[in-house]
């Protein structure tokens, strides 16, 4: 997966719209294989990220978990955590 995309789910508060949005930018430049898409491509990649945006805000309404609501700040400090480590080995 791509590194820059972010689980979304059970989060307190939950993901914004802005999040989602990010998320499915990241997810069509990783399978378009573009970071910017062309003149003649952006329309498809445009309706490409709106269409992952939407499944993305469906799925992330539908689903259910009976784990409390995890919180950002505590997800955001494992994960540098966890990027130290990773990167101290490879150093």
């Amino acid at each position: 997966m791509c590194r820059n995309i972010r689980p979304l789910h059970n989060f307190e508060p939950p993901a914004t719209d802005d999040e989602i949005r990010a998320a499915a930018v990241q997810f069509v430049r990783k399978i378009s294989g573009f970071s910017a898409p062309s003149r003649a491509n952006e329309v498809a990649f445009a309706r490409a990220v709106d269409e992952v945006a939407g499944a993305s805000r469906r799925l992330l309404a539908g689903l259910t978990t009976a784990a409390p609501p995890r919180d950002r700040e505590v997800e955001a400090a494992r994960a540098r955590e966890r990027s130290r480590l990773r990167f101290a080995r490879g150093g």
